[in-house]
């Protein structure tokens, strides 16, 4: 990638996250990154395409995260759980990129909300995975729960309500 590329990409990835995808214009993103308007426009086609490498570059970078977490079968997903309620607890933390930006485009048939779901998918299939590997009945229905309980974790970390962070987490470890 050339460092004007990554300047832009790196812009638009704090200034979404901040302030939201809708809200910041493409005009912000050239000013901020310092870049020409020719030059975002050799790099990103689109208002859209930007959108799409922001969350494609925070998929992977959450994956390479998550993947890497040390363990095996439930201490690992507990670890995972964890990491993720610390994180809820980070200054700056506005929940996930990824609920925010579905929020924002409401289209399921939309790229970018193909591009969620299919961050989405990944993560259930990891917690599918990682209670197989366990031993754990009915993995289906607790990879749903688990999804579900990661949800949770980046909508009230992300409202600062770190006790329902908590508890969803130890519920889950129990139940799961």
């Amino acid at each position: 990638m050339s460092s004007a590329r990554d300047r832009v990409l790196g812009t638009a990835t704090r200034l979404f996250y901040a302030e939201g995808i809708h809200t910041v214009g493409v005009d912000r993103v050239i000013a901020d990154a310092s870049v020409a308007k020719a030059t975002f426009y050799h790099h990103f086609k689109s208002k859209e395409d930007l959108v799409l490498a922001y969350l494609a570059t925070e998929y992977a970078r959450q994956r390479g995260v998550l993947e890497a977490v040390p363990g095996t079968g439930l201490d690992r997903l507990a670890s995972i759980l964890t990491e993720l309620a610390d994180l809820s607890r980070g200054p700056g933390f506005r929940g996930c990129p990824f609920l925010n930006a579905a929020a924002e485009y409401p289209d399921a048939a939309t790229p970018v909300r193909r591009l969620v779901d299919e961050y989405r998918a990944w993560y259930r299939g990891l917690m599918y995975d990682l209670l197989v590997e366990a031993g754990r009945s009915d993995p289906d229905r607790k990879a749903d729960l688990l999804l579900l309980v990661r949800d949770g974790i980046a909508v009230a970390g992300g409202l600062g309500d770190q006790a329902a962070v908590q508890a969803g987490v130890r519920t889950a470890l129990e139940v799961v």
